[in-house]
């Protein structure tokens, strides 16, 4: 339990924390989504994602480390799971962007993220022998479901290939979100093992650093470094939503581990579920996606998914809570 800590009241420290990552990534998936859906003077799209997650990489980079030097950095953190984890991460973020750039509507995209139980639970019931019950997997159907429901009700047609290519990566950002949730664990694990117990900011520079790197590395392979600078030089208005956007993911991670460090857990898996559904609707509402009845059956439905998943956190996991 996170010790009291004087001055603001909880409800205060709440609205701080909440307003912050409701804030910062509602305008992270905006700008994400404009940055996929640009149109150059020449016809030309951005399709540099492997770029995107250096620049995204290395403001979080910068923020923990400043975060680091003024909280006290810990020593001894054993490096290696970091690096894993590092590179699975950075390699889903990558995945989703590449969704997007080959033609999956955001608010698809988002909704099927929220789908990322699935991959977990199958990564436990395959290797961990884990159990479930049967309202956990209604969820999962429930948000599935509705996701491809709402790819069925959408009213505009066209671009069938480049979105087939758009799913694979997304069902790829998914089985990857699973394997960083494991390498995650290990890391506790492995930290614990150590005798060390890392920081807020200590997480947010290591992993960052390794997802920069992985990120330099592989975008360096496929020439993207290079046609990523000239394509944001040629387009000035495109780097000014990239620099905003890296900014937002910096500036909302530092509002998620200030709520993890006044708050249970269960709060901010509270904050952050919600905001992916108000992300879908503001995408919906704001960036003229048009939804039949059917799609917005779906919406429903993955909506009612995601709320029932974090009920039942609340309800079921209360007893654990520390």
């Amino acid at each position: 339990m996170p010790e009291e800590k004087a001055g603001l009241p909880d409800s205060m420290k709440l609205l701080i924390g909440a307003g912050g990552i409701y804030g910062a990534f509602l305008y992270y998936g905006s700008l994400q989504e404009d940055v996929f859906r640009y149109t150059a003077a020449d016809g030309g799209s951005f399709t540099q994602a492997w770029f995107l997650q250096v620049l995204e990489a290395l403001a979080n980079v910068v923020i923990g480390f400043v975060g680091m030097q003024l909280s006290g950095a810990t020593p001894g953190i054993p490096k290696r799971m970091f690096a894993i984890s590092g590179a699975a991460q950075v390699s889903a973020k990558a995945c989703t962007s590449l969704a997007l750039a080959n033609g999956l509507s955001f608010p698809i995209a988002t909704l099927a993220k929220s789908g990322k139980m699935a991959p977990v639970m199958a990564g436990s019931l395959l290797l961990g022998g884990a159990s479930y019950t049967v309202r956990e997997y209604l969820q999962v159907v429930a948000i599935i479901g509705g996701t491809a429901v709402v790819s069925m009700g959408k009213k505009k047609g066209g671009g069938s290939s480049s979105s087939s290519m758009g799913v694979f990566y997304i069902v790829m950002s998914l089985v990857l979100d699973g394997v960083t949730a494991g390498f995650q664990k290990r890391l506790k694990t492995e930290t614990a093992k150590a005798g060390v117990k890392p920081k807020p900011y200590d997480f947010m520079f290591w992993t960052n650093l390794y997802m920069c790197l992985t990120a330099v590395v592989i975008a360096g392979g496929l020439g993207e470094l290079t046609s990523g600078v000239a394509f944001c030089s040629a387009n000035p208005e495109i780097l000014s939503n990239i620099i905003k956007f890296a900014l937002c993911s910096a500036v909302g991670q530092s509002f998620i581990f200030y709520t993890i460090a006044n708050f249970d857990p269960l709060i901010l898996s509270t904050v952050t579920t919600t905001r992916k559904i108000f992300s879908v609707l503001l995408s919906i509402f704001l960036k003229g996606h048009s939804l039949s009845s059917i799609g917005w059956t779906g919406i429903a439905l993955a909506c009612s998914g995601i709320v029932s998943e974090m009920h039942s956190k609340a309800t079921g996991k209360k007893p654990h809570a520390h």
